[in-house]
């Protein structure tokens, strides 16, 4: 057992000693574009003009309960806008603000209707019937 040990050792050795395969990385082979790039991957030139929009929408489904919205207008640097949300107290919350030079982000927020909270009801106790026992029938006896 003892030369095969030895024998397994020294081929072990061997293989670790051997040098492995050189990796040389490539050489940069690089030169300028014979042609300038053309003008069309330039990046386009847009005038500064003020921002200018109106926005909205609404979501309302009697079905999820949703009830959502938002407007917004801008006008350069005035931007003024509303959004609302259904709380889930039965509460809608209206959001009004206005953004006026720097004056920075100005809002108001409102409450519409009147919170309404259920009396707890706890939910019955789970019953938990035993499983019937198992039965156990004995095999005929053949004998």
């Amino acid at each position: 057992m003892a030369p095969k040990v030895v024998l397994l050792a020294a081929l072990v050795a061997a293989a670790l000693a051997r040098p492995g395969p050189q990796y040389n990385p490539p050489t940069p082979e690089y030169s300028a574009p014979a042609h300038p790039r053309p003008s069309y991957y330039a990046a386009p030139a847009y005038p500064d003009t003020p921002p200018q929009y109106n926005s909205q929408y609404a979501v309302r489904d009697d079905y999820s309960g949703n009830d959502y919205g938002h407007e917004e207008s801008r006008d350069g640097y005035n931007t003024q806008g509303t959004y609302s949300v259904l709380l889930p107290d039965g509460r809608v919350q209206r959001v009004t603000y206005h953004v006026d030079g720097d004056s920075g982000y100005v809002a108001e927020v409102t409450y519409e209707g009147e919170a309404l909270y259920p009396a707890y009801q706890p939910a019955p106790a789970p019953s938990y019937r035993p499983s019937p026992a198992p039965s156990y029938t004995p095999a005929p006896s053949y004998a």
